[in-house]
């Protein structure tokens, strides 16, 4: 299982630098934001996975899911909602005061 969970971290994150390095600005924004998804799939794997264990400590409990990866991800899904709104504005803004969506903001010849 940790082979296949990490198998697709790694497809997640090379697929988000390859739409990062692309010529356009949409794709780089798409590529942003599956960078944030799997930043967020590492930290959730990263607080270990628990089957059946109970969310809170109870009487006598050995083995525990622990919380706060829970919270950072769900912490850092609103963060990147936020943060891709913004980065689909800007890129509205620049392709209205450019005329041409390119990251250098003129077409390749």
């Amino acid at each position: 299982m940790e082979l296949l969970v990490a198998a697709a971290l790694g497809l997640v994150t090379a697929c988000a630098v390859y739409l990062m390095l692309r010529g356009r600005t949409f794709p780089v924004v798409l590529g942003l934001a599956l960078l944030g998804y799997a930043v967020n799939f590492f930290i959730f794997v990263a607080g270990g996975l628990a089957v059946g264990a109970p969310p809170l400590v109870a009487d006598g409990a050995a083995a525990y899911a622990d919380p706060l990866p829970q919270a950072l991800v769900l912490t850092a899904i609103v963060i990147g909602f936020g943060t891709t709104g913004f980065l689909l504005a800007l890129a509205l803004r620049a392709r209205a005061a450019t005329g041409s969506d390119h990251v250098d903001g003129e077409e390749p010849r």
